[in-house]
């Protein structure tokens, strides 16, 4: 098994575009069986690193459940990780489809899970774990690229919009309920009649 996953891992990080065209007929067990063991070291680090922080940091030694925390690290990382991939794969799809992508959604799925290799292997690492997300996004596109016979600016869009859509929302929201919090906050006025 690990036979086939290392060279698998050592072609998307150094040679992308050919590992992915030698990538394209896959079966969904392999591809699958590839994500499961990436996300289960991802979740296994990430876990560790939490240990590490509580032991280590005191501002994080009062974070909720104690030592516990980073079990539900693992669980977050491990189940969040893969149901994330998926809705985000079937949410990229709709734009991959709609910009001429025909070739299922499956293969837009695989894009997503070979792509996140850099993620999932340091994205792990603190302060600089968001550049192997980007790296990933990158990544992606070209997946999308390979294997839904797009171009390179159709990958790119269906990307971007993917991606943009759902920060919009984000940011919108969060906006929403700061807004709504600081008008709900009672400001304290000064008092007008002190010294008279």
């Amino acid at each position: 098994m690990f036979d086939a996953i290392v060279p698998k891992v050592k072609g998307f990080l150094l040679n992308p575009v050919e590992t992915f065209q030698q990538s394209k007929t896959d079966e969904p067990k392999a591809v699958f069986t590839y994500f499961g063991i990436l996300l289960l070291i991802n979740a296994i680090l990430s876990a560790l690193i939490a240990a590490l922080g509580i032991e280590t940091m005191q501002m994080y030694a009062g974070l909720p459940l104690g030592h516990a925390f980073p079990v539900l690290v693992f669980f977050m990382m491990l189940v969040g990780g893969f149901i994330c991939t998926v809705v985000f794969s079937a949410w990229l799809h709709l734009w991959v489809y709609l910009l001429g992508g025909k070739n299922g959604i499956m293969q837009t799925i695989n894009a997503m899970i070979y792509g996140s290799t850099p993620r999932l292997l340091l994205g792990w690492i603190p302060f600089i774990g968001f550049i192997f997300s980007l790296w990933s996004l990158a990544l992606g596109i070209l997946g999308v690229r390979e294997f839904q016979d797009l171009s390179t600016g159709k990958a790119i869009l269906a990307v971007a919009i993917a991606v943009i859509i759902p920060l919009i929302i984000l940011v919108l929201v969060a906006a929403y309920f700061f807004t709504t919090y600081m008008t709900t906050v009672a400001v304290p006025y000064p008092p007008t009649n002190v010294g008279k």
